[in-house]
């Protein structure tokens, strides 16, 4: 698999730590999947750096931040740009204050809402939730994390300069969450994706509207870009892209089939069979996509906390 300035994107794919891309671009791709387990990117230029996203804890982020030393010790990290709200992208930011933090302000919304404090509280539940929080989450130390939010808000879309580097921040949500940032750097042809793409896992909708979600896929589609960092997963090209499109199309014509029928949303979730897309890893975030979807068609129709959305992934989860 080559892009088309000839670099050799499956090379990279099956990386983790320190992945150098090219054209002063790096991903940090974390050495596990799963639930919490994020990536993040550094793009360099004359003197400066930027991050794109912290990690779910401190000892994460600090680990990634010592093994960049050697890129940063000559081009420190001058802007952090949080791609968006949930905590696996941000609550490592206490470790960068020192940088100018940007993020869309949707993304603020949601980090004014969920923090270190409210997981923790999410992990100590004596429910199904909790257990299965903790399962999911009990890798992670939320202890000691102290919120630090971005010091720069941004709406729609704007450009750096990191160094003599463009680099294109664009706001695509709401849908995965209330802001959803995309880190486009042209002259390297790649794009950070934050959370519109999962690499070889389900998709989660916890805020949508799906539609918002298939406009920002179909936007990275029509980019000038040819290596894909997705939030989660191996570096990836545009092929991620369209599987994750595909992915939330079916969802919600299978979601809105059964909710026209009547069905109430978890016998909904528990009915979808996911055919192609049943090897995708955190499959019972099913339950929350069809959830979102009922939500979309029935504005009536209450939002869940966070216990309440674990709680359904819990039922679908057979290893809880």
């Amino acid at each position: 698999m080559r892009d088309e300035t000839g670099g050799n994107v499956a090379s990279v794919a099956s990386r983790t730590g320190c992945v150098e891309l090219g054209h002063g671009c790096y991903a940090w791709i974390a050495g596990d999947a799963g639930w919490g387990m994020s990536n993040a990117g550094l793009i360099t230029g004359r003197g400066e750096s930027l991050l794109v996203d912290t990690l779910y804890d401190l000892r994460l982020t600090r680990t990634m931040l010592d093994a960049l030393t050697p890129l940063t010790a000559t081009a420190p990290i001058a802007t952090v740009v949080n791609t968006h709200g949930n905590g696996d992208h941000w609550f490592g930011n206490q470790l960068v204050t020192h940088a100018e933090i940007i993020a869309a302000r949707g993304s603020v919304a949601d980090m004014r809402q969920v923090g270190p404090a409210e997981m923790l509280a999410l992990t100590n539940m004596d429910s199904p939730a909790g257990h299965f929080a903790r399962r999911i989450f009990g890798r992670f130390d939320y202890a000691g994390i102290e919120p630090a939010l971005p010091n720069r808000i941004f709406d729609g879309e704007t450009v750096l300069d990191i160094g003599g580097t463009e680099v294109r921040l664009i706001d695509v949500g709401p849908a995965h969450s209330a802001g959803d940032t995309i880190v486009h750097v042209p002259q390297a042809r790649t794009v950070y994706t934050g959370d519109i793409a999962f690499a070889g896992a389900a998709p989660v909708v916890w805020h949508g509207p799906f539609t918002r979600w298939l406009a920002a896929c179909d936007l990275l589609l029509g980019l000038d870009a040819d290596i894909v960092v997705p939030g989660h997963g191996p570096v990836t090209t545009k092929q991620t892209v369209r599987e994750i499109r595909d992915y939330l199309e079916y969802v919600h014509e299978q979601a809105a089939a059964r909710f026209t029928t009547g069905m109430p949303v978890m016998d909904a979730a528990r009915d979808i069979r996911l055919g192609r897309f049943a090897d995708l890893d955190e499959s019972e975030r099913l339950a929350v996509n069809v959830h979102t979807v009922y939500r979309e068609l029935d504005p009536a129709l209450p939002p869940l906390d966070g216990p309440g959305l674990f709680g359904c992934m819990a039922e679908l989860c057979p290893r809880v």
